[in-house]
């Protein structure tokens, strides 16, 4: 530990990232990466963008990204936000609306970079446990707060809150920020991005990493009131204006423009999840309902993180998270279906071995 760190970074505890195995011929199942490429559009975009304009600072504002998502969403271009990642703009969203003097509400099985922003921003928080079946319980959110946030569908659940229920929420909390992320929405539910006309205390935010395959570009966004966009453009404004690259500006706008390239590769993850569902359940998994890119399961006979090794063994890689609740879990990304075969077949293989370890 350096004695020049400030004290915040003495006590702070980083987010881990899943691992990005720098080895080839891996099937990569462990950070819900899209399995299929960007749109053709975004590429030619992307290729549009890189000429001698890349000598000017792009838009601050990203206006041209910002009117495209408003049209997409039926909004107002001053109800939109836009941003490097959806994690940064969570990081914003945390200085901006969720840092007050009651503690923030999140679940107790949720995204590990929560209380990792709490301890860079010094804001206190208290985790909400989820159901004995892994669900958000709305009636447990009705507690004095400062403001509450929590991914829909849940990571890394998986498992989905309708909106009826988050209306509910709002309606019982109408005096503090509800953030909702919805980085996996596009894969099974509602957008609650419905909402926002009706309760101006909502802020939605989403990502264009997953269902649109731009985990490399970083762009993220938020909708809600004008009043909660003004306030993380304030924060932006004061830390960095310039938050969005030419390319990324240009190949956002051309990811949502496509919307029948979007509808294609979405609907056939989901195809592909319920069909590995079933393939895992059929091989003694209990596999949690899913709504996102992704299936959190574990089986009863043998550790997760054996099973994650042997899997690793036979170069496939998931997730294990060491979180008490869900140690004996892992979380699996949604591949191509020829890759959600060869973890079968893997897994044939690994739980048919008369040697297996448990």
């Amino acid at each position: 530990m350096s004695r020049f760190w400030s004290d915040t970074v003495k006590a702070l505890q980083p987010y881990v990232p899943g691992e990005q195995p720098r080895i080839s011929g891996l099937i990569k199942l462990n950070t819900n990466e899209n399995p299929y490429p960007p749109s053709p559009a975004v590429h030619a975009a992307i290729a549009a963008a890189n000429d001698t304009a890349l000598r000017l600072y792009p838009d601050p504002q990203a206006s041209a990204l910002r009117e495209g998502i408003a049209r997409y969403y039926r909004v107002t271009p001053e109800q939109v936000f836009v941003g490097n990642g959806s994690d940064e703009v969570l990081g914003l969203a945390f200085v901006a609306l969720l840092k007050h003097a009651a503690p923030l509400l999140f679940p107790d099985i949720s995204y590990s970079f929560y209380p990792v922003y709490c301890g860079l921003y010094g804001i206190s928080y208290r985790t909400v446990a989820l159901t004995e079946d892994f669900r958000i319980a709305v009636a447990d959110y009705r507690q004095p707060c400062g403001a509450i946030i929590f991914p829909n569908p849940n990571a890394p659940t998986g498992c989905l809150l309708p909106l009826a229920d988050i209306e509910a929420l709002l309606q019982a909390q109408p005096d503090v920020p509800v953030v909702i992320d919805e980085a996996y929405i596009d894969f099974g539910g509602a957008s609650a991005v419905a909402l926002i006309d009706r309760y101006p205390n909502l802020l939605v935010v989403q990502t264009l990493s997953k269902s649109r395959s731009l985990a490399g570009l970083r762009v993220g966004l938020a909708l809600g009131h004008p009043q909660l966009i003004e306030a993380l453009e304030r924060v932006k404004n004061s830390f960095n204006s310039y938050v969005l690259d030419r390319p990324a500006q240009a190949g956002a706008l051309a990811a949502f423009e496509d919307e029948a390239y979007f509808r294609q590769c979405r609907d056939a993850v989901i195809r592909s999840r319920e069909c590995l569902s079933a393939g895992l359940q059929a091989r003694g998994f209990s596999v949690l309902p899913s709504a996102a890119n992704f299936v959190l399961v574990t089986h009863p006979l043998h550790d997760a993180v054996w099973l994650a090794a042997r899997l690793r063994e036979r170069a496939i890689v998931v997730r294990h998270l060491a979180q008490p609740r869900i140690k004996q879990y892992l979380r699996i990304s949604i591949g191509t279906d020829g890759e959600c075969t060869a973890l079968l077949h893997a897994l044939d293989a690994i739980l048919n071995d008369k040697g297996a370890n448990t």
